[in-house]
Parts: structure tokens; sequence; C-alpha cells
């Protein structure tokens, strides 16, 4: 993984104490809440419905097991034990103390973490493919290329304070595991006949109160033109952005009220007016960053490893191998989730405990390595195959080997209404809700490959969009409602989801998500998903279920 030389590590502690001048100011009166307010977004800090909320950057997902140890000592010291991981691939923190942030960020900074630019008006934590340099599926290893991003758009000052945030995802693989449609910018590794790397470029994508999938804007990006080119887009957006209104200001607004051609365009002509030599990136440049990416030292008589019969025919072993593994590209490894979605915690949530032990098992099974995931779980993605049963027994002691990965109760969770002083609704009692109903596995095991994204506002942190099923909290005359949606995804193919109809009210939520259900299996054709019936039926036959005898908002 990349280690900071000294410049990045100087940047960082010149900003810890930046922020914990600026936070003493505050305290003491001598800075406004006006004043302060872009300071702290600028640190990750939120303030929150109960307390502030802070906000740690995990670039690409990619974690080494120290950095998990110190993210454990920070919720044990500063926070109530336990942190939250998102799909943006950060932490969070629902409880620190103000004054207590500034140690907080010294702290982060001694293993080369920060929360840098993980809020405010500017480009965010670059996410990734969680199976990143270990999936059979991948062209290339798109992390190089997310850390140059990083290192380019970290406290860059002419997109310090854009229209609105601003989002990159970028993906090596056939399969896109990191929503690359839904970012303002998506970037897709490709080849062009003549065999040179370069990147497919997705702009405009985006949830919220006007989710839009994006849209290609060049299908072929010579790899060494990737800075210049994302400073063509985000120069073109800073300038013709809309600042008078937040709910207009994204990216995807600007592109939508021009047309793909004309924004297009307009890149084109900004980039080849600019275009230097200065952010051209060579190939050894390239290389070099690849270098700190490099494949750890895999044995090659891990091919033959075999696990015990008797552990294989375990009914137990054999789900989680089958649901929370996944093939490598080195024969006789495989990638390993650690679910955090297990019924009785919130989704995504993992405690102190829970992360010391999982940075102790990536030093015993994954070469010291692992990743946060888009769906809010956890991967050690180097694991010898004779290790599983180990791996697995360990977490399994512990409560970490649900085997539900990819099924309905692997479910995308915002906070909601808990701890977000946007929300309109619940979000993580609906999910216990769920997961109370939904309890067995054979029947999550039949129902296949399922996506059930939830939010509680429109801001839709938890991705509502483009779940196959996405569920949204909304205010009824201060009563929490739900408003359940169809059809969406994030991958390849990606849409968004319709809207059944009315809302429903919180008691009522899982009987309609059983209904969908019963849809489902009564329509599907052998192979297909939920998703791919919904494709092939359409809303109706669900929407006409869904609503039979249920007690509907007006």
């Amino acid at each position: 993984m990349y280690r900071y030389d000294t410049h990045d590590q100087r940047l960082v502690d010149e900003r810890v104490a930046q922020f914990r001048d600026q936070t003493r100011r505050y305290l003491a009166g001598q800075l406004s809440e006006e004043e302060f307010r872009p300071l702290r977004l600028r640190n990750g800090l939120y303030i929150q419905l109960h307390a502030p909320m802070l906000r740690v950057a995990i670039p690409y997902g990619l974690l080494s097991s120290r950095q998990l140890r110190m993210l454990a000592h920070v919720a044990r010291t500063y926070d109530r034990d336990y942190g939250h991981f998102t799909t943006r691939q950060n932490i969070q923190y629902n409880w620190p103390a103000l004054e207590r942030v500034p140690d907080i960020l010294a702290d982060l900074a001694t293993v080369e973490m920060h929360a840098i630019q993980t809020s405010g008006n500017c480009i965010r934590n670059v996410t990734s493919d969680q199976l990143a340099g270990v999936s059979p599926d991948e062209l290339a290893d798109p992390r190089p290329y997310c850390e140059i991003i990083r290192q380019w758009s970290t406290l860059h000052p002419e997109f310090s304070y854009l229209p609105r945030k601003f989002k990159i995802a970028v993906t090596g693989a056939q399969r896109d595991r990191t929503a690359a449609q839904v970012h303002d910018i998506g970037l897709q590794i490709v080849d062009n006949a003549a065999g040179e790397r370069g990147f497919r470029v997705f702009v405009g994508g985006g949830l919220g109160r006007a989710p839009m999938i994006g849209e290609v804007i060049r299908e072929f990006l010579p790899e060494a033109d990737l800075l210049t080119y994302l400073e063509a887009i985000l120069r073109v957006y800073n300038q013709n952005g809309r600042r008078d209104n937040i709910h207009k200001a994204r990216i995807k607004i600007l592109l939508k009220a021009w047309g793909r051609e004309v924004f297009a365009a307009a890149v084109e002509a900004e980039w080849k007016r600019e275009r230097g030599d200065a952010l051209r990136l060579p190939p050894e440049e390239v290389a070099r960053m690849a270098a700190y990416f490099a494949p750890p030292a895999y044995d090659a008589q891990a091919a033959h490893d075999r696990i015990d019969p008797a552990v294989e025919a375990d009914t137990a072993f054999a789900r989680w191998y089958a649901r929370n593994t996944v093939p490598h590209k080195v024969a006789g490894y495989r990638a390993v989730s650690v679910s955090l979605k297990s019924p009785e915690r919130p989704p995504g949530d993992a405690t102190a405990a829970e992360m010391d032990l999982v940075a102790d098992l990536a030093d015993r099974y994954s070469f010291g390595e692992l990743r946060v995931t888009h769906h809010q779980n956890l991967l050690l993605a180097d694991v010898r195959v004779g290790d599983l049963p180990a791996l697995w027994q360990a977490l399994r002691d512990h409560g970490l080997a649900h085997p539900n990965i990819g099924t309905l109760t692997d479910m995308i969770c915002c906070p909601g209404l808990d701890f977000c002083s946007l929300a309109n609704a619940g979000s993580i009692d609906v999910a216990r809700q769920i997961n109370a109903r939904f309890d067995d596995l054979d029947y999550l095991y039949d129902l296949g490959e399922l996506r059930l994204n939830m939010s509680g506002c429109m801001n839709a942190c938890g991705h509502h969009h483009v779940g196959h099923i996405g569920i949204l909290g909304v205010d009824k005359k201060g009563e929490e409602w739900y408003q359940i949606q169809v059809g969406g995804s994030s991958e390849n193919s990606a849409s968004l989801g319709k809207v059944l109809g009315p809302s429903v009210p919180k008691d009522q939520v899982a009987e309609v998500i059983g209904r969908l259900l019963a849809v489902y299996l009564d329509l599907r054709e052998d192979g297909e998903r939920f998703l791919d019936t919904y494709r092939r039926v359409g809303v109706e036959p669900f929407r006409e279920r869904a609503y039979a005898e249920l007690e509907v908002a007006a």
C-alpha cells in the first residue's frame, strides 16, 4: 500500500496543528459559528443530531492492520467504543467531543491517516473496488490511479470551494463494484484497439434529490492525460456550476442543463486550451506508483492446499465459504468478506474489540492488509485456502462470520434519524425489522443475489435509488413513513429504481418487502436474479401485490 513520504506527513501534521488552533479559537469565542463551519467541514467534522460526527478518510478503502488498530483506539478512547463504516469506504464516529477532535486527528496522523476533505464542497475520498489487485475479472489494478488522483486533489487550491461536493470512483474490473456510474466522475480502465491503456470517462452521476446515471463523455482517455482531463472537467464545473441553489449545484445538474454533447465539447475545449506537460503522467510515474501496490509474497505451495473433508462438509462452514469468500486471481487463495450485517448490529458498525480482532486476523492470514467495501463490510483480500477453516472459526467465535454477503440482509443502511440531523426517518430500526422477518438462511439463499439499500432522507447516503429494492424514509406530519422503490442497480447496467406508490408506515415495511419477494419467486425464470425478473416483467406486478390491504400515506 502507499506509504507517506516526508511531504505527505508534514502536510497532515501541519493540518492537525492548524485545526487545533482553529478549534481553540472557536471554543474561546474568537471565531463565530459561521467562520468555524467551513474550517471544521474541511477536516471532516459535522454537527449532527446528538453530537459532532467525525468522518475519517480511508482512501480507496485500503487499510493496514496498524491503521485499523488506530481506528479501534479512537473508538475506544474518544467515542462510545464503535465506528460506522460507510459506502464511501470511510469510517464515521458519532460521539466525539468537539474539544478532543484535534487529539483524534493527531493520533490518526501517526499512522498516516486524516480526515481532510471528507466533507465540504471539495473533491472527496476517492473510492474503488474492494477486490482491486486480486479479482480474476480485473484488467488493471485501479489503486495506483486512485492514489495519483488523491495526491493531485488534496488541498488543490483551485478546487477547494466547488459549487458542491465532488466524488470520483475508479474501477478496473469487468464487473463494476464501485458504483462508478453514480459518481460525479467515474473512471473505467480500458484498453483501446491498439492495446494502449486508458479510461472510459463517465460524468454527471449522482443520487440525492435528483438522481441521475452518469453519461460517457469520452470513450477513451489516454493514461498520460488522466490529470489534465480531470482538471478540465473540474474547471468547467467550477466556472459554470450553480451556486445559488444547493439542490441544483452538483455537476449532474450542469450536464443535464447543457446536454451531454455540449458539456463534453466544453470539456474538450478546456482540455485543449490548458493541456500542458506539467500534469501529464509519464509511464515511469505510473510505474512508480504501481510499485506501492505490488502483490504480496504469495506461497506457490498454496495451490496444493486442501480443506479437511470433515470441515468442508460442515454446513456452517460450507455456507460461509459459499457466501463470504470469492475467487482470487492467484491459485490457492480466496478473498474473504467479514460481514458487518449480522442481525444484532446496525449495518456497517464495528466495535473497537472487533476492529482489533480483524487487525490481528489480517496480520495472521492476509499480509497485514484489509479493505472497506462499498457495501459497508470489511474484506481480507489474500487468504490462503488452507487457512480458511481457522479464520472462519475465529470470526465465528466473535460473531463476524454471518454468511449473508450478497443477500437481502447484506443491506446498505445509513445511520438515519438515530444520529443524522438531516434524516426524516430511522433506518437502523427498520434494518432490525427486516433482519427479524427474513432470518431463514435457506430462504435468503433461494432468493439469490439481492441488493436492498435504505436511506433516512433524500440525500441518499444509503444509495436507495440503486438498490434492487430501495427504501427511503420520509416524514408525514411528524410520523415516519417509507417509500419503496424497485429495479435499481449501481453495476455495469446501472439503473434508477421506480417508486412503487404511496409510502407505507414503519411497521409494515418488512411486510411489503415480503410481498415483493413473493412476486419475484412466483415469476422468476431459471437463473434470474430479482433485478432480472423486474426488468423482464416491469413494475406493475410488484405494485399490484405490494399494496393489497395495506395502509398507505395520502
